[in-house]
């Protein structure tokens, strides 16, 4: 008679295990599933991260690129009214004083000639 009391409790306890581990196997399902799910969501998050980086610099890149070759117009632009300007002064040069412009090409062309000349 002490047999069938402990066979029913040990039958109860397996029961008891039975059920909890199907709830522990249901729980461990449910929070790989919501593991999977996060690392998902922080997949895209990084991803994004990763494409706002590059966006804003590639914005940078291309602002500094744009400011450079503004600064290199002006600073052409700047040369060539220079240029004219120099141009223009020596042009007015020669004809207020056409024979000083022509004593200074030949001095000028003396010293070259003088400076390249071989030394003997």
């Amino acid at each position: 008679m002490l047999l069938h009391p402990q066979v029913e409790a040990m039958e109860k306890k397996m029961s008891d295990l039975e059920h909890i581990e199907e709830q522990a196997r249901h729980d461990l399902t449910a929070d790989l599933a919501d593991l999977r799910n996060d690392i998902s969501k922080l997949s895209a998050s990084v991803l994004e991260l990763v494409q706002n980086q590059a966006a804003a610099t590639k914005q940078q890149v291309l602002g500094a690129a744009d400011e450079a070759r503004h600064k290199f117009s002006a600073q052409t632009a700047e040369a060539k009214d220079r240029l004219s300007a120099i141009t223009t002064d020596l042009e007015n040069s020669i004809e207020r004083s056409p024979f000083t412009a022509v004593f200074a090409g030949a001095i000028a062309g003396f010293l070259i000639g003088i400076l390249i000349r071989p030394h003997k």
